[in-house]
């Protein structure tokens, strides 16, 4: 049996490397997966960036409800939330390499993408990464 969303931190030669904490390592892979190509997409296009700060001011606006802080743990469980969410509705969770590049497949994309990416675009807003 395999587990395609896997959270760990690389492993490093380099003694002088950080070690990540799971949440960073979670946040970081989701990045990898989504968030580069996604946000690219969002600040060539106005209009998917919009739609990507909504759904970033919603993830705000959750975390806030559950009186949770805009943190990296914080933001890895919401990540889980919304990766076994889309699994249960049979929504795929791209590999690294595999998310959509132009803003007009985002655009197209389904919410969880979209919402994944303002995980990412709120990670680094709040240099978490």
């Amino acid at each position: 049996m395999t587990n395609e969303f896997l959270a760990f931190a690389p492993i490093s030669a380099d003694a002088t490397a950080p070690i990540l904490d799971p949440a960073t390592a979670l946040l970081d892979e989701m990045m990898a997966r989504v968030g580069v190509d996604g946000l690219a997409a969002a600040f060539a296009d106005p209009g998917l960036l919009a739609l990507v700060d909504q759904h970033a001011a919603a993830v705000r606006d959750a975390l806030a409800e559950a009186e949770r802080p805009l943190d990296g743990s914080s933001l890895a469980s919401y990540v889980r939330s919304i990766v076994a969410g889309a699994r249960r509705s049979g929504r795929y969770i791209p590999a690294i390499g595999e998310a959509p590049t132009r803003p007009s497949e985002w655009l197209a994309s389904d919410w969880h993408m979209l919402r994944l990416v303002a995980v990412c675009l709120l990670a680094e807003a709040e240099d978490l990464l």
